[in-house]
């Protein structure tokens, strides 16, 4: 059913601080679209990383692991900030324990 709005638009930015990177991404994070979220993630050299996901409306099994790989390249550096909508999707996936997940 058409509800007449714009689709959400993907995006995903990187700022570098330091040995720090943090990747702000928007929109909908799909099988079109989680392969962008990692590369931009990996993009810049870093040690420790937040991926702000807190802007994300579609969270699917691609961005799932897409997430999953990167914290397997960050371990123990990794900061994941979900949006409600991610928060579900990883916890219903058995991932809401994760020590890079942080709370909503």
């Amino acid at each position: 059913m058409d509800q007449g709005g714009a689709p959400p638009v993907f995006s995903a930015s990187a700022e570098i601080d330091g040995d720090h990177l943090r990747v702000v991404v928007t929109g909908e994070v799909d099988m079109a679209t989680a392969d962008t979220m990692m590369q931009t993630a990996l993009r810049e050299p870093a040690t420790r990383l937040t991926l702000d996901l807190r802007a994300v409306t579609f969270f699917d099994s691609a961005a799932i692991h897409a997430v999953v790989r990167l914290a397997g390249h960050y371990p123990d550096t990794l900061a994941v900030l979900p949006s409600r909508q991610v928060s579900r999707v990883l916890h219903i996936a058995g991932l809401g324990e994760q020590r890079w997940l942080r709370p909503v």
